[in-house]
């Protein structure tokens, strides 16, 4: 054998025992096949947002077999994915009063981004400090770490990408089928908590919803940089860009400042283009209020750019989605009226208390605001979380039961955490009192949300 081709088969031998994997070469596989599966749990959560995060761990730590479906990539919804990174509202009139599984979320991430907390003591007065002013910012990203941390601490079986396609129930128990990234699963249930806020899973269910013709907008949230706002000169800029341009600076020169009332945001603040119509109820719907979202967005940066000091302005961040205000509510056993909300009526089975102003952004151009009266609360009762006509089926976050004015404030973050924990206790109780939710002791289910922190309602002397 000729010197060249030994060396030549030294070096092929070599590389095949350095990369033996590279020596096999390729392998067939089978052709895509969808998975089957059934999974049998005791309590099934429906949306991993903003009530569904606090809903799965509160079953969890009570020790139920719990099952959290989401059909995105990361939990938290509004805060983490929507990018409203400011929860509230958890205080009212100087004290607190929503706390529990989300409250202890919110300062985890608080603490562990070294961030501060606003002055609570300080009463907003709804003129010179504003309700926004008691609104916590976190970082999102690590919001939904957390979230799913805890989530895997309490035993929760968490599946992203996945939907559900067909809620039936046949001898006391839930059977849901959810489709999902190659996977097809039929998950028998013993309760169902839909905290997908659009009540998707009562939908399917059968269950009556309402919503009006028109919904508010959406608010597509990002933020920018690339020019020094203090330089520009705004004479030569629309008036209309002037906010614009001034609502991604750091304005709060006290930020730092614990005692502050003007520490809210200790970050950069956000910015948002409105997306008239936003619906989030179908991939149809959602995909129109996600390229809507983005299409403005590139059209005011665009518009930006031309502008002098301006010509370097840049996106920082977008978010992937564009956060919903308003779409399907449930028709409950009870629903939250207006004149409840703003007369802070406390019920028998009032299980949660909720703080923020009617809200009700009309047509993208208004907002229509009502603000509570001093030492007002408003509260939601248990029946206001379960549909007409159900067994073992719970809803929280913005989908329940409400009139549209009451709801455009109900659905805030911190309102929605409460009512998450809570639609978890009584899912629990009901399991071990083998009763649908509407019929628990009302006074064990108090002393449960109490035990993990929460703050129940107490009536008006």
């Amino acid at each position: 054998m000729k010197r060249r081709d030994v060396l030549a088969r030294m070096g092929a031998l070599s590389v095949g025992m350095a990369a033996p994997g590279l020596a096999k070469g390729e392998a067939y596989h089978k052709p895509y096949q969808v998975q089957r599966r059934k999974i049998d749990t005791q309590v099934l959560v429906i949306g991993g947002g903003t009530a569904g995060v606090v809903a799965a761990i509160q079953a969890g730590r009570e020790g139920m077999s719990t099952t959290l479906i989401e059909s995105g990539s990361q939990l938290g919804g509004t805060t983490t994915t929507g990018g409203v990174c400011f929860p509230g509202i958890f205080h009212a009139w100087g004290k607190q009063v929503i706390g529990g599984i989300g409250w202890e979320l919110v300062l985890e991430a608080v603490r562990l981004n070294d961030d501060i907390l606003p002055n609570f003591s300080i009463v907003p007065n709804n003129t010179s400090i504003r309700h926004w002013r008691h609104q916590v910012s976190v970082n999102g990203a690590l919001y939904a770490m957390l979230a799913e941390e805890k989530c895997v601490e309490a035993g929760v079986s968490i599946h992203y990408y996945e939907s559900p396609t067909e809620v039936r129930f046949q001898n006391g128990r839930w059977t849901v089928t959810t489709m999902g990234k190659g996977v097809v699963n039929e998950i028998t249930c013993d309760q169902i908590i839909d905290c997908s806020g659009n009540a998707a899973a009562a939908s399917i269910a059968g269950f009556k919803l309402l919503r009006e013709e028109d919904v508010q907008p959406g608010s597509f949230i990002f933020r920018l940089g690339g020019y020094d706002f203090d330089s520009l000169d705004l004479s030569k800029i629309p008036q209309e860009y002037h906010s614009r341009l001034r609502q991604n600076m750091l304005i709060n020169d006290d930020v730092k400042v614990e005692s502050s009332v003007n520490n809210f945001p200790p970050t950069v603040p956000y910015n948002y283009v409105y997306v008239h119509g936003a619906d989030s109820s179908s991939a149809e719907l959602h995909t129109k209020a996600n390229l809507e979202g983005r299409a403005e967005l590139l059209k005011l940066i665009r518009k930006l750019r031309t502008f002098p000091g301006c010509e370097k302005l840049k996106l920082i961040t977008a978010q992937p989605e564009t956060a919903i205000r308003e779409t399907y509510r449930i028709d409950g056993l009870y629903q939250v009226t207006h004149e409840d909300y703003v007369t802070g009526r406390v019920f028998d089975d009032s299980v949660s208390y909720s703080f923020y102003p009617i809200d009700l952004h009309r047509d993208g151009q208004s907002i229509y605001q009502e603000f509570l009266k001093e030492d007002v609360v408003a509260t939601i009762p248990l029946r206001a979380l379960i549909p007409k006509g159900s067994q073992n089926f719970l809803v929280a976050g913005r989908c329940l039961s409400s009139d549209r004015l009451s709801n455009s404030a109900l659905r805030v973050q911190a309102s929605c955490m409460g009512m998450g924990q809570a639609a978890a206790a009584a899912a629990v109780l009901a399991i071990r009192h083998r009763v649908t939710p509407a019929n628990v002791p009302l006074a064990e289910l108090k002393a449960m949300i109490k035990e993990h922190g929460g703050i129940v309602p107490q009536a008006r002397a």
